[in-house]
C-alpha cells in the first residue's frame, strides 16, 4: 500500500516537472496527494464533492457517504446519508453545522456537535445546498437548496421551518455560493445574485456560450470577498463587483447593482476557481487531439495562476496534474475547493484529491538547488534563515563550494569559503585538504583565516611549501602578508635555506629569508642580508628594532647604499653611535666622511669643531662650492691652515676672504685686482672694509687702467671725494664712458644734497613736535600725597599736621623736595635744578611747582 502511494506521488511530481522543464521559471505551487483515509475511501468509492473548512475537510462520495477528514486525510467521522450520489456539502463559517443534499432528493442540515437537525426528502434530485455563513447564530438559521427551483428555508418561532421560492423556471440550479448577505447561483440561463436582507434579486449575468451543455460544463462560482464574485463558465471568466446604488437612482430598482470589472476568455474549459491575493487560481479541463488517430481525448487537467486584466489575463504559472483516472473524467467531474486561511487548494476528482500549496522558502531553495543556482539559494537562505526549516545555510554553502570545484572555478570556490566556513576551523582544515587533493592549494591560500580562527600550523606550512616549490614570488607575498606566529618559523627558514643552496643569489629568497629572520628576532642575520641586497627596508629595520649596536662596523655599507638616509639616521642617533666612531669608520672613505661632516656642520656649527681643520681639505677636494660658506660660518677653523690650503690650490676667492679675515686687507685687495681683475669686486671689498688706505691703494692701482677708472667713477662717489681721483687722471688719457661717469657723479652729489636737506627738514619737524609734546607734558599737574617722600631728607613730603605751614618743590622729573632741603640759588645761577638728575647727568629739570601753605 505504501509503495503504491509513493509511486503515485512520484507520478504527480513527474507531471508537474514536465511543465517546469518547458520553462526556467520557478513554479508558484507545490502538490501532494491527500492520502491516508482518502486513499482507502477512493479505492472502493468515488468522490463526488468536497468542502473545506480551516479545521477539517468534508468529502461526499457516489455511494452516499460523507466523511469528515483532518488536513492529512485521516477519517475522523463518517455519515451514511443516502445510497446514491452526494451532490453537495455546505458548512457554515464556524464549522459546527453542515448541509448535505443527494441525488435521491434527500436534504439534511444538522449540527456536528449538537442535536440540531433538519430532514427533508424531495421528489426530485437536489443538486445544491448552502447554509447561512453565520448559521450558528439564532438569527441566521437559514439555508438554500435547489433542484428545479431555488428554495430558501428559514426557522421561525417554535423551531418551525418555513420555505420560500427565490427562483424557478430556468432549468436546474447547479451551483450556489453564499457570502455575507449575498447568495449567487447558476441555472441554465445564467448567474443570479440575491440580497437576503432586502429580499431582492439584484442582477442576472447571462451565460455566454449556450452551445455547451450546462450539466456537462457546469458554472464555477467563488466569492473573492463580500462584494466580488468570480464566475467561470465554459472558457469565459467574469469578475463582478456588487456596488451600492446612489439614492437618486433608486426609484423602483434594487439598492445594489453589479458591475463586471473584468471579462476574458481562457484556452481551456473551467472546472473550478479560487482567489489568490489579486490573482486567480483556475482549474481547467483539457481536451487534446491525438497526432496518430486525430481523435479527441481527455488530457491531464491544468492548474493555472493568472493575473486578471480588464479585458484579458496574464498567465503566471501553469501546471499539468496527473490525477488518477484523468483519461475517463469529464469537466463536471473536477472541483476546486480552497482554504482561505492557509492558501491551500484542493483539486477533487472521482479517484483522487490533490492538494496544492503555495511554495515556501524551503521549496524555493529546493528549486534553486535543483537548477544548480547555488549562489541564489545561499542568498535566499541567508535572507530567510529564520523561516527555513529543512535547509541549513552551511549545507547549502558547502554544496555551492563543491559545485564550483566540480566546474573548475577554484578561485571562486576558495573565495566563497571565507563567507561560508566563517570561523569553523575544522571545516576550514577539511576544505584545505580537499584543495590539496585536487592540487589547488594556491587557489585557497589568499583566503585562509589569519586571526579568528587560527588553523593548525601544519596547514599554513603545507601551503608555504607548495609555493616554495613552484612560485618564489607567491611564497614571498605570503610571508609578507601572514603573521609569523601562524606557522613554525624555524621549519620554513630551514626550507628556504635548503633552496638557497641550489640558487644562492636569488634575491626573492634572500629577501624572504631576511623577513623570516626578522619574525624570529634574529635581526643581525636579517640586517646582513638587507645590506647585501641593498634593500630599502634596511633603515626601517634598524629603527624599528634598535639595531644601532649591530651597524657600528657596517657604516660604510650603509653610506654606500644610501648616503643621505644613512647620514640622517646617524645624526639622529648620536647618542647610540658617536660622531667620533662614525668619523673613524669612514677614515678610508674621505668622500663619505665629507658627506657626514658636512651635514653635521649644517645641523650644528659647533658639534664637530674638532674636525673643522680636516673639513678644510675635504671641502677643497670634494665640495669647493661649499668651502667659502664653511669658512665664513666656522669659528673653529684654523685660518693659517685654511690659507695655506687655498693658496696651494689657487682658490682666489677663498684666499681673499681669509686674508681679509686675518687683517691683511691690502693683500686681499691686491689679489682681487691682480688675480681676478674685477674692479666691481674690488670696489665692493673696499666698501666692506671702509678703510681710506684701501681706497688709496685702489686708486693708485687703477690710475693707469681706464676700465678701472670708469668703474671707480661710477661707484666711488658716495664713499670718497671723486676730485681725488679726477686730479690724478693723466691728461690725454682716454677713459671709456667718461661723460656718463661724470654725469653720474654730479647726479649722486645732487642726490646727497637733497637727502641732507630732506633729513634736516625731518629732524627740525621732529624736534619741534617733541618740544611741544614735552611742553604739554610739563604743563600737567602732579599729584602729591602722603605716600610721596622728600628725596633729600627721605621724610614724608606732606606734614602730619596739615594745619602747619609747609613749602614743597616738585621738579618736572617728578622728584620732590622740601624747600628748606634744597640749596639756596645763587646770583650766578638763579634757576633751581633737581639734585638727583643733575648728579646723574640726566639733564636738568627746573622747578615746576612750589607748594606753600
Amino acid at each position: 500500500m505504501a509503495e503504491a502511494e509513493e509511486q503515485e506521488t512520484e507520478s504527480l511530481e513527474e507531471s508537474t516537472d514536465e511543465s517546469e522543464e518547458e520553462s526556467e521559471e520557478e513554479p508558484k505551487l507545490k502538490y501532494e496527494r491527500l492520502s491516508n483515509g482518502v486513499t482507502e475511501i477512493l479505492q472502493k468509492d468515488a468522490a463526488s464533492c468536497m468542502t473545506v473548512h480551516d479545521k477539517f475537510l468534508a468529502l461526499g462520495t457516489h455511494y452516499g457517504k460523507v466523511y469528515l477528514l483532518d488536513v492529512q486525510g485521516n477519517i475522523t467521522q463518517k455519515f451514511d446519508v443516502s445510497p446514491v450520489k452526494i451532490n453537495q456539502i455546505s458548512l457554515d463559517e464556524s464549522g459546527e453545522h453542515m448541509g448535505v443534499c443527494s441525488e435521491d432528493g434527500k436534504l439534511q442540515v444538522f449540527g456536528l456537535y449538537s442535536g440540531e437537525e433538519f430532514h427533508e426528502t424531495f421528489d426530485c434530485p437536489i443538486k445544491i445546498v448552502a447554509v447561512h455563513p453565520q448559521f450558528v447564530r439564532s438569527s441566521c438559521k437559514q439555508f438554500v437548496t435547489g433542484g428545479k427551483k431555488l428554495l430558501l428555508f428559514e426557522r421561525t418561532w417554535m423551531n418551525r421551518w418555513k420555505s420560500s421560492v427565490l427562483h424557478e423556471g430556468e432549468g436546474n440550479i447547479r451551483s450556489v455560493k453564499w457570502r455575507g448577505h449575498l447568495i449567487a447561483w447558476a441555472n441554465n440561463m445564467g448567474v443570479k445574485i440575491f440580497d437576503i436582507t432586502s429580499k431582492q434579486r439584484i442582477t442576472n449575468v447571462p451565460r455566454d456560450d449556450i452551445s455547451l451543455r450546462p450539466d456537462m460544463y457546469p458554472c464555477s462560482l467563488c466569492w473573492k470577498d463580500a462584494v466580488t464574485l468570480i464566475i467561470g463558465w465554459g472558457t469565459s471568466i467574469k469578475i463582478c463587483s456588487v456596488k451600492e446604488r446612489h439614492a437618486s437612482e433608486m426609484r423602483d430598482l434594487p439598492s445594489r447593482y453589479v458591475e463586471i470589472v473584468s471579462q476574458f476568455e481562457t484556452e481551456f474549459y473551467i472546472s473550478g476557481l479560487a482567489p489568490l491575493c489579486d490573482q486567480l487560481v483556475v482549474l481547467s479541463y483539457v481536451k487534446e487531439v491525438s497526432e496518430k488517430t486525430e481523435r479527441e481525448y481527455c488530457a491531464r487537467p491544468r492548474l493555472d495562476i493568472i493575473q486578471p486584466l480588464p479585458e484579458t489575463c496574464e498567465e503566471i504559472s501553469s501546471d499539468a496534474l496527473t490525477v488518477r483516472g484523468f483519461q475517463e473524467n469529464e469537466c463536471r467531474d473536477y472541483h476546486l475547493e480552497y482554504s482561505e486561511g492557509e492558501s491551500l487548494f484542493y483539486v477533487v476528482s472521482p479517484r483522487d484529491v490533490v492538494v496544492a500549496k503555495e511554495r515556501d522558502q524551503d521549496d524555493h531553495i529546493d528549486w534553486l538547488l535543483e537548477k544548480k543556482k547555488y549562489e541564489e539559494a545561499l542568498m535566499a537562505a541567508e535572507i530567510s534563515h529564520r523561516n527555513i526549516k529543512r535547509h541549513k545555510i552551511l549545507e547549502i554553502g558547502l554544496a555551492y563550494v563543491n559545485h564550483l570545484v566540480e566546474r573548475g572555478e577554484y578561485d571562486m570556490a576558495a573565495r566563497k569559503c571565507q563567507k561560508i566556513l566563517g570561523k569553523n576551523a575544522s571545516l576550514w582544515e577539511y576544505e584545505v585538504y580537499k584543495f590539496k587533493e585536487i592540487g589547488q592549494l594556491k587557489a585557497i591560500s589568499p583566503y585562509l583565516p589569519r586571526g579568528d580562527p587560527v588553523l593548525k600550523p601544519l596547514i599554513y606550512e603545507m601551503i608555504l611549501h607548495e609555493f616554495l616549490e613552484s612560485d618564489y614570488e607567491g611564497f614571498a607575498t605570503l610571508i609578507r602578508e601572514w603573521p609569523g606566529d601562524l606557522y613554525n618559523n624555524s621549519v620554513i627558514v630551514q626550507a628556504v635555506r635548503d633552496h638557497l643552496k641550489k640558487d644562492s643569489q636569488n634575491k626573492t629568497l634572500l629577501k624572504t629569508l631576511a623577513e623570516l629572520y626578522t619574525y624570529d628576532k634574529n635581526y643581525g642575520n636579517a640586517l646582513e642580508i638587507y645590506l647585501t641586497l641593498r634593500h630599502k627596508d634596511v633603515f626601517q629595520l634598524i629603527h624599528k628594532h634598535n639595531l644601532f649596536s649591530s651597524i657600528k662596523d657596517k657604516i660604510v655599507l650603509l653610506m654606500d647604499f644610501d648616503s643621505e638616509k644613512a647620514v640622517d639616521m646617524l645624526l639622529d642617533n648620536e647618542d647610540k653611535i658617536s660622531i667620533k666612531k662614525v668619523v673613524e669608520e669612514l677614515e678610508d672613505r674621505p668622500e663619505l666622511q665629507h658627506v657626514y661632516l658636512h651635514k653635521l656642520f649644517k645641523r650644528d656649527h659647533h658639534k664637530g669643531q674638532r674636525y673643522h681643520e680636516k673639513q678644510i681639505s675635504l671641502y677643497a677636494e670634494y665640495d669647493r662650492p661649499n668651502l667659502l660658506p664653511f669658512l665664513r660660518d666656522s669659528t673653529h677653523c684654523p685660518l693659517e691652515k685654511a690659507l695655506e690650503i687655498c693658496q696651494q690650490r689657487n682658490f682666489v676667492e677663498e684666499t681673499v676672504y681669509l686674508l681679509s679675515r686675518m687683517g691683511n686687507s691690502r693683500s686681499a685687495l691686491k689679489m682681487i685686482m691682480e688675480e681676478l681683475h674685477d674692479v666691481d669686486k674690488a670696489i665692493e671689498f673696499a666698501k666692506e672694509q671702509d678703510d681710506g688706505e684701501l681706497w688709496e691703494d685702489l686708486i693708485l692701482y687703477s690710475i693707469d687702467k681706464p676700465p678701472f677708472i670708469t668703474g671707480l667713477l661710477n661707484n666711488i662717489g658716495t664713499h670718497v671725494d671723486p676730485i681725488l681721483l679726477i686730479h690724478r687722471i693723466k691728461e690725454g688719457m682716454e677713459i671709456p664712458n667718461l661723460r656718463d661717469s661724470l654725469v653720474k657723479i654730479l647726479q649722486d652729489y645732487n642726490l646727497q644734497i637733497l637727502l641732507r636737506e630732506g633729513c634736516k627738514k625731518i629732524l627740525v619737524a621732529d624736534s619741534l613736535s617733541l618740544l611741544k609734546k614735552m611742553h604739554r607734558t610739563q604743563m600737567k599737574g602732579v599729584l602729591v600725597d602722603e605716600e610721596n617722600i622728600c628725596e633729600s631728607c627721605l621724610s614724608p613730603i606732606l606734614p602730619t599736621d596739615a594745619a602747619k605751614p609747609f613749602s614743597v618743590v616738585v621738579f618736572h622729573c617728578r622728584h620732590m623736595f622740601h624747600k628748606e632741603c634744597l640749596p639756596m640759588p645763587s646770583l650766578n645761577a638763579p634757576a633751581q635744578y633737581c639734585n638727583i638728575c643733575s648728579a646723574k647727568n640726566r639733564g636738568p629739570g627746573s622747578a615746576i611747582l612750589e607748594m606753600k601753605k
